[in-house]
């Protein structure tokens, strides 16, 4: 119970707000909404159509399907089992396949910097359990639980996403001592099978919460663009510092106050520098990516926070049909050039250019 009430503030990642102001023959004047606890954590979709229900049970419905295929947690899931027999080729649905060919690309995009293999090096630093059990508001917890050098530098050379064999419908990891973790991409895809779900029943306005994936389904009933809420870093109540306008777009972001801790005063977060094996340690707090896949965004994500300000942003201005958000420590808010339908509303932070 108390993972799940504590997981519930990941819901707050992005805030939603919407207006109705008008509605046409096929959509009902008030939006349907109904939440269900995936991932370890609390998954939200709106639609405005009638009959939402049954449709949203269905994004559920499909939310399980992928939990069972791609969790680290689920023993008998597909990811498990490949995870658990190194050196084996391991069968596994299209699907899974799909996840694991996208986590190698967006590895090769990077230039390393977003790699899959990761998995045992995140076990050390176990943040999800750590942080979901700290007693106080400060998730300052024993230096027992800061991980030993050794042990990193022993694992940082087996995180290496070409250890990834794939034969037709087979995946083999050929390194013993790498995992497989796609909780940097998870989401992002599953969403998008929703969202193709949701099309093929000619659902055409909604929202696909993922407890801070969110994805938008063509425009608001009344033709107007959704307005959806940046997180403010470390807000205890899903307060916002800010929202942008969108339209049939994913807005994912990643921040340090996800998943963390802190030791003596410091904080370690769950965003890890694949060159160091350590938390990323750059100044930034929160990068919030517009992209229409939400795979896409789940992944950039994570590649311009380790990326930092500079260089993420560059990064991001090479990228067609994609914007960014950067928040760095000092409260100063960047975004790339081609966006303007950000409203920054909190006053204790500055929109530089």
């Amino acid at each position: 119970m108390q993972k799940k009430i504590i997981s519930l503030l990941t819901i707050f990642t992005i805030v939603i707000t919407t207006f109705l102001s008008g509605c046409s023959v096929q959509k009902n004047t008030e939006p349907f909404s109904k939440s269900n606890f995936y991932f370890d954590t609390i998954i939200t979709i709106t639609l405005y159509e009638k009959d939402s229900e049954k449709y949203i049970d269905e994004c559920f419905s499909i939310a399980s399907k992928y939990e069972n295929l791609l969790s680290n947690t689920k023993k008998n899931s597909e990811l498990s089992k490949i995870n658990a027999n190194p050196n084996k080729y391991v069968k596994i649905s299209s699907d899974t396949l799909e996840v694991i060919k996208a986590g190698i690309e967006y590895g090769k995009k990077s230039n390393d910097i977003f790699d899959i293999t990761i998995g045992k090096i995140t076990d050390l630093w176990n943040f999800s359990e750590i942080s979901e059990n700290s007693k106080s508001d400060s998730n300052e917890v024993d230096p027992s639980v800061i991980p030993e050098k050794t042990k990193i530098d022993e694992l940082l050379p087996h995180v290496n996403y070409n250890n990834i064999k794939i034969s037709g419908n087979k995946v083999m990891l050929t390194d013993s001592n790498a995992k497989i973790d796609l909780g940097g991409i998870a989401k992002g895809f599953i969403a998008d099978k929703m969202k193709e779900y949701l099309h093929k029943q000619h659902i055409t306005s909604g929202i696909i919460n993922l407890g801070g994936n969110v994805l938008t389904l063509g425009e608001k009933p009344d033709s107007t663009k959704y307005n959806v809420g940046i997180q403010k870093p470390f807000s205890s109540n899903g307060e916002s510092l800010g929202y942008i306008k969108v339209n049939n777009k994913s807005v994912v972001t990643s921040g340090v106050y996800e998943r963390y801790y802190r030791v003596n005063g410091k904080l370690y977060h769950h965003i890890i520098d694949t060159s160091t094996g350590y938390p990323v340690n750059n100044n930034l707090v929160e990068v919030t990516i517009i992209s229409d896949k939400s795979v896409d965004g789940d992944a950039l994500s994570t590649t311009c926070f380790s990326m930092g300000l500079k260089k993420g942003l560059k990064y991001i201005e090479s990228l067609k049909n994609v914007d960014a958000i950067f928040i760095t420590s000092d409260n100063k808010v960047y975004h790339s050039k081609g966006f303007n339908d950000f409203i920054l509303t909190d006053k204790d932070y500055t929109a530089e250019k």
